[in-house]
């Protein structure tokens, strides 16, 4: 069982390093230029690190059920207590993701193409004003020339 604390240990560690890794992409930047056509209010929901109250919490309730017992009767509330753990870490991570003020601004890039990007609120943007769309995808960002 101690095997398996270690190869579990180990996946959890991996899996938050690989996505810090891919997350970031190193190189050019897309920029488009275009005018604000509409500014609406929005909320963006946290994506960040989802997962790790499950991960955190299966890791404690594994680490204490590991106390209880001995033999079969200690596997068992190890398996519980890592179950058990992840289903709390996951409820407890939930109540801590709340969205977050945003807006949508939709421009009209120089190819008369509409582009709806939504992101934290900049209060520096305005209605009919020349900006630059950086990036594209979910990590596209409209700022100000």
């Amino acid at each position: 069982m101690k095997t398996f604390v270690r190869w579990l240990v180990a996946f959890a560690v991996l899996t938050e390093v690989s996505a810090q890794v891919f997350a970031q992409k190193p190189g050019e930047i897309e920029i488009r230029q275009g005018v604000v056509e509409q500014i609406s209010a929005a909320q963006i929901h946290s994506n960040h690190h989802k997962g790790v109250g499950a991960v955190v919490g299966g890791l404690g309730g594994l680490g204490i059920g590991s106390l209880i017992g001995g033999g079969t009767g200690r596997d068992v509330a190890m398996v519980v207590g890592a179950i058990g753990g992840a289903l709390l870490g996951n409820e407890a991570q939930k109540k801590h993701d709340q969205p977050q003020s945003a807006q949508q601004v939709i421009v009209r890039v120089r190819s008369g193409v509409l582009v709806a990007i939504t992101q934290p609120v900049d209060p520096r943007l305005k209605v009919g004003q020349r900006v630059y769309i950086e990036g594209s995808g979910e990590g596209a960002r409209v700022v100000p020339q």
